[in-house]
């Protein structure tokens, strides 16, 4: 995979605009039929459990992502969730950035902010059971199948990637494969 220069950084209420766009394109839509956001109000609230994240492409936005503490959650949407974990929610803006390898940038930056605190033991996602694409996208980064789910009015696919196995992942190739330097 080619490098890429992304960063994340803090989304802003000056971003709003910007995600009510991308909450509008087709293949958004298409990977949460009913989900909905006030994105006025839900960038200028910032409460502990959630950190929302724009992804910038030599300084040009391409994607968002949003990171939760299940357990502390206010509207307990993965119910009664143990402590420890984190939930991610990925997507790029554009159609035209897709299928270019942003997303796996984007989601191992994320995964670093997730197991950053040690006490952290797994981080949780929730596709839609019919995205098949997302799902080969998240178990190419090692996430692995938990159940089936649903979440208000989504069935979804819920997979985890427990921390050991990020530990594993995240060494560098030759390491994972075996070879020597």
């Amino acid at each position: 995979m080619k490098p890429y220069n992304i960063l994340l950084r803090t989304a802003t209420p000056a971003d709003t605009h910007l995600l009510q766009y991308w909450d509008s394109q087709p293949h958004t839509v298409a990977s949460d039929p009913n989900g909905f956001s006030n994105w006025e109000e839900d960038l200028a609230y910032k409460p502990a459990w959630r950190e929302q994240l724009i992804a910038e492409l030599n300084g040009r936005p391409i994607g968002f992502i949003q990171i939760i503490d299940p357990a502390l959650e206010e509207t307990h949407y993965w119910g009664d969730a143990p402590e420890n974990l984190r939930a991610i929610d990925i997507w790029i803006g554009e159609a035209a950035d897709l299928g270019k390898g942003y997303g796996t940038v984007m989601m191992k930056l994320a995964l670093e902010r997730c197991f950053q605190p040690e006490a952290v033991t797994a981080v949780v996602i929730d596709p839609l059971a019919t995205n098949t694409k997302a799902i080969r996208f998240y178990e190419r980064l090692g996430f692995r199948f938990v159940e089936y789910r649903q979440f208000d009015e989504d069935y979804c696919a819920v997979y985890e990637l427990l921390r050991v196995d990020w530990e594993i992942l995240k060494m560098p190739n030759d390491i994972n494969t075996g070879k020597s330097r």
